[in-house]
């Protein structure tokens, strides 16, 4: 695939693009656009899409009732004192890498973040999270009637 995406970058090059089309250069911009429309258009089709992705960035996930579980191979020279996990209910940050470098992985459902487990065994990371449960049943809310019009 990063073949095409070099042919792209090689011919939009040598476009002329009206002012405000520069983004089109952009092979990453593109990329996520294009993705972001599969997306919309083809949920399944983009999501295996996605999961190849994230696969060859050495990231998978496994689902089950209530947990979910993210695994992230880890590089050789990271360094167990700097390494720092950060949790939000949409996406783990993942800090300390080499080069400094730090890893944003968003998370294909939510998650309550401060129900984590973390552990690293041969440079795999392997995280659990609680997920967050669906939304339920409706609850009646009071509703307060003001004088006036």
């Amino acid at each position: 695939m990063d073949n095409k995406w070099d042919e792209l970058e090689r011919w939009l090059d040598g476009q002329r693009l009206p002012k405000g089309f520069d983004v089109m250069k952009e092979p990453d911009w593109v990329e996520k656009f294009v993705r972001k429309m599969m997306t919309k258009s083809l949920p399944a089709a983009a999501s295996s899409i996605m999961d190849q992705a994230e696969a060859d960035e050495g990231i998978s996930f496994f689902e089950t009732h209530n947990f979910l579980l993210v695994k992230f191979h880890l590089p050789r020279e990271v360094s167990r004192d700097e390494l720092r996990l950060y949790v939000r209910d949409d996406r783990l940050r993942i800090e300390g890498l080499p080069n400094q470098q730090k890893e944003i992985i968003k998370l294909p459902k939510l998650v309550k973040p401060t129900i984590c487990q973390a552990t690293v065994k041969n440079y795999i990371l392997q995280v659990k999270l609680r997920k967050k449960p669906r939304a339920g049943a409706y609850y009646e809310a009071d509703i307060r009637w003001l004088k006036g019009r």
